[in-house]
């Protein structure tokens, strides 16, 4: 094995076979020694089902980790261990490369289960952009270059990522990106007919193609979500920005952005080809890295600082903590993005006042459709304009607009406009049980 690291594209990127994925299950830990292996120090983030920590190694305590914590008993989906266990999959399949967030470790007991990963002490990228804004040009092709190594070496190996973000790309302490959050990541089993169904993702990164709920090809999906972020890191903004949602999808479909003046026209040109709505003639990943604008880096990225590069390829668990505060809640998966199907679910008062749905049904249809479930259940319907209908029902009054986002694709937006307090959650779940069919999951 060679003492200098091989630059970040070598000629084979297939991943060795990893390691059978093992559970270890024992006893709920008490106090702050988790399992017998850890000490649990500060809390670093939690969310609803999940808490995370950062921990020493009991043997070695110059072993820094972050440990994701998930309770079982709190979870709403029966099915969540097993895909967990797709996730750890993903990542351990994806483990050996330098800009892969590793995970080490998976520990269950009866009720939680025990994620112990690689601890990126640089944080987010994304802290870093809200910190400095836009990034130099020499600066953001180099983060540039680390991801587009990362995810074509996820797509050599059957993993689409699917949430590509600024918030789920990390730096370690010394700079190294590490991506992040394979919580909606895809198999080569998730394939139906060769392609992905599901519709999910942050939309503002997301693709065209994966927000209509079609089949998709995920590297394809991948890469103009990489056309997002090079955007974002050179010009400090998000392209498709739009407080409106339907103007923003709209923008995304269209490809509708503009340039700031000070972008280069090579890395306009990345951009313009990857942000391609037609993902048939969209720019590859592959196609990515043969560009003169970004191999430009390769020879910065294998020449820099040996000791560096030592840090970068070494495989032995050790980590030094030199960050004031690191959002570790984004760093291992508690936030795993906006799953568009999540939007139908009830269960909170945001839900309860307004959901959106998306349909490749024409407008007419739906709007017909939502018309005899409404009258069915005892509302009484009237039509507005053309893709409206007012539903009444007691005190409760709700507004259901539709509206073409593009060919065969319709955005439903159900509003609660009175009776928030009357409206039961049955209700919900009737109205979506007669016209669910007709919607993208």
């Amino acid at each position: 094995m060679p003492s200098v690291a091989p630059p970040p594209f070598p000629p084979s990127q297939q991943a060795p076979l990893p390691p059978p994925i093992r559970i270890t299950r024992t006893k709920t830990p008490t106090g702050g020694i988790l399992l017998g292996k850890y000490q649990l120090g500060r809390l670093l983030g939690h969310g609803s089902f999940a808490k995370v920590h950062e921990a020493t190694s009991i043997d070695d305590s110059s072993n820094v980790v972050a440990i994701k914590i998930i309770d079982k008993t709190k979870t709403v989906d029966a099915a969540m261990e097993p895909r967990i266990i797709s996730e750890v999959s993903a990542m351990r399949l994806l483990q050996h490369h330098p800009n892969i967030l590793k995970i080490h470790e998976v520990m269950a007991t009866r009720t939680k289960i025990y994620l112990v990963m690689e601890f990126a002490s640089g944080g987010e990228l994304f802290a870093k952009l809200l910190r400095r804004g836009k990034l130099t040009e020499t600066t953001a092709r180099k983060y540039f270059t680390q991801l587009v190594s990362a995810l074509h070496f996820c797509h050599q190996n059957g993993v689409a990522h699917r949430d590509v973000k600024p918030q789920n790309i990390l730096l370690d302490q010394n700079g190294i990106l590490k991506v992040s959050d394979f919580g909606l990541s895809a198999l080569p089993e998730h394939l139906n007919n060769g392609f992905l169904h599901t519709a999910c993702g942050t939309p503002v990164y997301a693709a065209p193609e994966v927000l209509r709920g079609k089949g998709y090809d995920g590297s394809k999906a991948d890469a103009w979500s990489c056309g997002v972020i090079l955007f974002v890191l050179l010009a400090g903004k998000l392209p498709f920005d739009d407080s409106n949602l339907v103007g923003m999808y709209k923008k995304i479909h269209r490809s509708e952005f503009e340039f700031p003046t000070w972008i280069s026209n090579p890395a306009k040109a990345i951009i313009r080809q990857l942000l391609d709505p037609n993902p048939d003639t969209r720019m590859s990943l592959m196609k990515v890295m043969e560009t003169p604008w970004l191999k430009r880096s390769l020879a910065a990225y294998a020449s820099s600082n040996k000791k560096q590069d030592s840090l970068l390829h070494g495989r032995k668990l050790k980590h030094e903590m030199v960050c004031n505060g690191v959002n570790a809640f984004d760093i291992i998966s508690l936030s795993s993005g906006l799953d568009l199907s999540g939007l139908f679910e009830g269960g909170n008062e945001v839900c309860r006042k307004e959901k959106r749905y998306t349909t490749t049904m024409e407008l007419e249809g739906v709007m017909e459709r939502v018309k005899e479930t409404g009258e069915r259940l005892g509302y009484r319907v009237e039509k507005g304009k053309r893709g409206v209908l007012g539903l009444g029902k007691g005190r409760v009054v709700l507004t259901v607009e539709g509206v073409e986002i593009a060919e065969l694709f319709v955005l439903v937006e159900v509003k609660v406009v009175e009776g928030t307090a009357e409206l039961e959650e049955g209700q919900w779940l009737d109205l979506e049980a007669g016209i669910g069919d007709i919607f993208v999951s």
